[in-house]
């Protein structure tokens, strides 16, 4: 209690993490900029240098599979990943993660302790715009 006898509001502990803010609104047309591409999963490996790095090969509709390297080791084995079709971020400038490159990202979606890759639930070609 303070002097005056009301009630002193706590202060949050230093181990309480802060609450995030959303990010700034985005506009249709900073929507438009992303290029996703459906891929296809042609290949998986576990990274040379991360534990929680996979190394894919993905059919985006291009002639030759592209690299990308994703941090879902966690959540999936390399194997249960090929053939699978997934939502990919073709238009990233690459990026070397551990010493490989990624031509691109795949997207997935995590609740602190999991990871999902978005995936499609019905045949389309590699490479099909998604809106």
């Amino acid at each position: 209690m303070s002097e005056a006898g009301n009630p002193v509001p706590e202060t949050p502990s230093a181990a309480a993490s802060p609450i995030p803010q959303p990010p700034a609104p985005a506009t249709l047309d900073d929507f438009k900029k992303l290029s996703l591409r459906v891929g296809v999963v042609v290949s998986a490996e576990d990274h040379p240098n991360a534990d929680r790095l996979l190394v894919l090969k993905v059919d985006i509709g291009e002639g030759a599979p592209r690299q990308v390297v994703a941090g879902i080791k966690g959540s999936y084995q390399a194997s249960d990943l090929v053939g699978k079709r997934v939502v990919v971020v073709a238009n990233l400038k690459p990026a070397v993660l551990r010493g490989v490159e990624s031509q691109g990202m795949v997207l997935a979606a995590s609740d602190g302790g999991s990871i999902v890759v978005v995936s499609l639930d019905r045949s389309i070609p590699a490479g099909s715009t998604v809106k």
